[in-house]
């Protein structure tokens, strides 16, 4: 049996840098915990939903350059249930003061003209993670294949602590929980809320919590943050001046 490499001996799957090829998950052997047991992975070790969910609060809330990598299932509206979650995604992003948000629209791969202050590609995550100094991220929304990939590499080549919430446990990530849906979205973002008043964290005045990367300021003309919870108001007035 292959045995982790971290500074502390209680965490199977710690923060990298890992070193070339590390041994995956599995082969560290981290059991996945079954659907529907309220049970997700902290640090590769199996422990409570909410255990979980609030440790990834802490880290999100205090590593430096916190940012959400949505994948294409939440960024694409192809479905009732997906474009749901998608808008409780924003309602998250507007709990995390200072969070940036990186898309990862699909997974074709992109080197070496990927432009890492517009996009994340799970191919070679790491200059996305490298040039924007991320030391923490939250992978939701991508094809499980892809973000096992995506993860492994994290956690390789960077120090950046990986959060990942799905419909299945993502075991390559330092923290996990699965059987995710709009109405665990909302208990997360309850967890989220108890852990900020915690930690003291303030809010923005403005609700303005996403921070903007250098190219999606160009292309706003200039804005440097935003309020989440503002597209949604957007797209709503645009859905019903055309309905108009």
């Amino acid at each position: 049996m292959l045995k982790a490499k971290s500074g502390n001996p209680d965490r199977i799957i710690d923060v990298g840098p890992a070193g070339f090829q590390p041994p995956s998950a599995m082969e560290l052997w981290v059991t996945i915990p079954d659907s529907g047991s309220g049970k997700g992975l902290l640090y590769g070790r199996q422990a409570p939903e909410d255990d979980v969910i609030a440790e990834a609060a802490r880290q999100l809330y205090t590593r430096k350059n916190p940012t959400i990598f949505p994948g294409p299932l939440y960024l694409w509206a192809w479905h009732p249930e997906w474009i749901a979650k998608g808008q409780a995604l924003l309602k998250l992003a507007a709990e995390i003061p200072g969070v940036t948000i990186i898309p990862m629209p699909d997974y074709r791969p992109k080197y070496p003209k990927v432009d890492p202050e517009e996009g994340i590609n799970p191919n070679h995550p790491n200059l996305t993670i490298w040039h924007n100094k991320i030391e923490v991220a939250l992978f939701i929304g991508i094809h499980c294949h892809y973000a096992n990939l995506a993860l492994r590499m994290v956690r390789a080549g960077t120090n950046c602590l990986t959060v990942a919430f799905c419909h299945d446990i993502h075991e390559d990530a330092m923290l996990s929980v699965q059987d995710l849906d709009v109405a665990k979205m909302d208990h997360i973002i309850g967890i989220f809320r108890k852990v900020r008043n915690e930690l003291k964290i303030a809010m923005p005045k403005d609700g303005k919590t996403v921070q903007l990367t250098g190219t999606q300021q160009r292309a706003n003309n200039g804005v440097e943050r935003i309020d989440p919870m503002m597209t949604q108001k957007t797209r709503a007035d645009g859905l019903d001046a055309a309905a108009r």
